[in-house]
């Protein structure tokens, strides 16, 4: 396999669409104020889309070097644990493209102030300390919170304030769905990788706390993201378009199916639905938000 290939599925295009709900979310609700800026928005894509692609290139390389990734691996094959790439040419690419997204969130800083700086920083520092540093957070229990926390209400509120400049409380509530569906992505993946992560000292939630408890916690995010279209219909000034997102509700429930009678490789569908579900219902969301 050459390199381009090799690095181009490290980047995990499938699960990308993480990267672009948040941004078009909190673009949305600028763009319903007539409050938009299209080059901070599209920066801020760019941004989103490297950050979690150097992310996801840290993972691969600390779940190779912790053992998390093996031959017996259940999901999609990994770059360093097939030998398609080095562990030093993994981590250049790891910090060529953490660093392009701090070089592009430079004119995210001079467009809407120094806030933005730190919310970047904590972004690439978050994207670094998932599986990497002293205390990876998807080795203790923290995995889960931090992507609701940084896919949810840092990139949904934080594309709205480049935008406006301040923080709604229509952005807040609107953060939520988004950080739930992105974070039931990883929830599929613990699930599946239980087993192995156990062996491997892996402490995510699902190994912490169990299958059931994962499944629940798939639920309950589920089911706070379709709530959040109507708690918005019934404090805000919106109509009905705002419940598009309930159109992908067929989707949702293909999918709790899928994980409460699949296991092991029979889950890697349920991921990359899970994936398509969060675009999905983001697309809509923004679409409804705007009309």
């Amino acid at each position: 396999m050459n390199k381009f290939t090799a690095f181009f599925l490290s980047a995990r295009p499938k699960t990308l669409f993480a990267a672009f709900v948040p941004v078009i979310v909190g673009t949305s609700l600028a763009v319903a104020e007539h409050n938009f800026s299209t080059s901070a928005s599209v920066v801020a894509l760019l941004c989103s889309l490297l950050i979690q692609i150097a992310t996801n290139y840290t993972n691969d390389l600390y779940d190779f070097q912790k053992g998390a990734d093996t031959e017996h691996r259940v999901g999609p094959k990994r770059a360093l644990n097939e030998g398609w790439v080095t562990e030093k040419e993994m981590k250049i690419a790891i910090y060529l493209t953490f660093g392009a997204a701090f070089l592009l969130g430079l004119y995210l800083v001079y467009h809407a102030g120094f806030f933005i700086l730190t919310i970047g920083v904590l972004s690439i520092i978050a994207g670094f300390m998932y599986t990497g540093g002293p205390f990876p957070l998807a080795y203790n229990g923290l995995g889960d919170i931090f992507v609701f926390l940084f896919f949810g209400f840092v990139g949904t509120i934080g594309t709205y304030f480049i935008n406006t400049g301040y923080i709604s409380s229509q952005a807040l509530l609107s953060s939520i769905p988004v950080g739930a569906l992105v974070t039931n992505i990883l929830v599929v993946n613990n699930y599946r990788d239980i087993e192995q992560d156990r062996i491997a000292g892996k402490k995510t939630l699902a190994v912490l706390l169990g299958k059931n408890f994962a499944v629940g916690e798939y639920l309950v995010l589920l089911l706070s993201s379709f709530s959040v279209p109507l708690i918005m219909f019934l404090y805000y000034d919106l109509n009905s378009w705002i419940f598009l997102p309930y159109l992908t509700l067929p989707f949702a429930y293909k999918l709790i199916v899928m994980l409460i009678n699949r296991t092991g490789t029979e889950l890697n569908p349920a991921l990359e639905l899970t994936a398509r579900l969060s675009a999905i219902y983001g697309v809509l969301f923004a679409v409804g938000i705007i009309l």
